[in-house]
């Protein structure tokens, strides 16, 4: 999948406003408004490749896959409710039309995507994040694909962001640290991310937009300001490679030896007027080295399981209507 690696570079051209200075802290949290609707293009490219050393076959082993999909998410801001100097946000979040699961195109190759009008359509997922920073009583996740579920997840977490910055307000130069557990199920237990974050500089920005032919390219708009931060994330294992069983594959009767590694890198681009995260870029890679066998030793399998991804958010502007005839 094409990247749109050049959304951004001619941004370096004149500005009409002004950059807060660099002493100058500001709230990174969004400024949003109860009905308010915003909509994110998500892409996402991935792979995983999977080396087996033993013929044996285990219902909760890792398999390969690759995936190449994009969507177009809108948001409606359903309730705020202050909290100190942050808030916690009720939302729901809904693809729109078919667009979601389409490839990408090939170099050179025109688009699927036609121009139509973008209208809500499959199952809603309402949810709050807290003043934490956190995702809490989510309702409609289940309705959707789970390569669905993945891309909302991925939306969130880059939209939350500034969530997680310890103090209300930033400035350049701010660094801080966040460690979370790893949410998804996997044949080494006890694994957490430690992420590392930089409020590195400031940029011209702007949101996209998205032709008829399905192209995100600058909007017309006027020119804005972004906080660019750098987040650098680890895998962390604290688990024993000897013994590394999750609670999961106990429960039938499995034990897993082995260690897992990763990184990841985060751009997000949040702009200073409004706070709204208009781009976030992640390059991922993660590896696992594991043996799954029975509790008692025997039947053991060897697994190599290299992935990587690469995923990009953009805010746009109002999305096109039908063709013009």
């Amino acid at each position: 999948m094409k990247r749109t690696v050049l959304l951004f570079t001619s941004l370096l051209l004149s500005v009409a406003s002004s950059a807060p200075s660099r002493e100058q802290r500001t709230s990174l949290l969004p400024q949003l408004h109860a009905g308010q609707t915003l909509t994110y293009l998500i892409r996402c490219q991935s792979s995983k490749n999977v080396k087996t050393e033993s013929n044996v076959a285990l219902a909760l082993a890792p398999t390969a896959a690759q995936t190449d999909t994009q969507g177009l998410l809108r948001i409606e801001v359903l309730h705020l409710q202050p909290a100190g100097d942050r808030f916690a946000m009720r939302a729901r979040g809904q693809f729109l039309n078919d667009n979601f699961g389409v490839p990408a195109k090939p170099a050179g190759e025109k688009s699927k995507f036609e121009a139509s009008p973008l209208s809500p359509e499959g199952n809603p997922v309402e949810f709050t994040i807290s003043a934490e920073g956190l995702a809490e009583k989510i309702t409609g996740l289940d309705g959707l694909t789970p390569e669905q579920q993945q891309i909302w997840k991925e939306w969130l977490a880059r939209f939350a962001v500034a969530w997680a910055i310890p103090s209300s307000r930033a400035k350049i130069g701010d660094k801080w640290k966040v460690e979370q557990p790893e949410p998804a199920t996997s044949p080494i237990a006890a694994l957490s991310w430690t992420r590392d974050s930089y409020y590195v500089r400031d940029e011209p920005c702007r949101p996209a937009q998205l032709s008829s032919t399905g192209e995100a390219t600058f909007s017309n708009g006027p020119m804005d300001h972004c906080a660019v931060l750098f987040t650098s994330a680890k895998l962390v294992q604290k688990s024993s490679p000897k013994d590394a069983t999750p609670e999961a594959f106990k429960l039938h009767q499995l034990k897993t030896m082995g260690t897992a590694k990763g990184s990841n890198e985060v751009i997000t681009y949040i702009s200073l007027t409004s706070g709204l995260v208009v781009r976030a870029t992640e390059n991922a890679s993660q590896q696992m080295d594991v043996v799954v066998a029975k509790a008692d030793g025997s039947n053991g399998v060897h697994y190599h399981v290299e992935a990587k991804s690469d995923l990009e958010v953009l805010l746009l502007t109002e999305a096109p209507g039908p063709p013009q005839r």
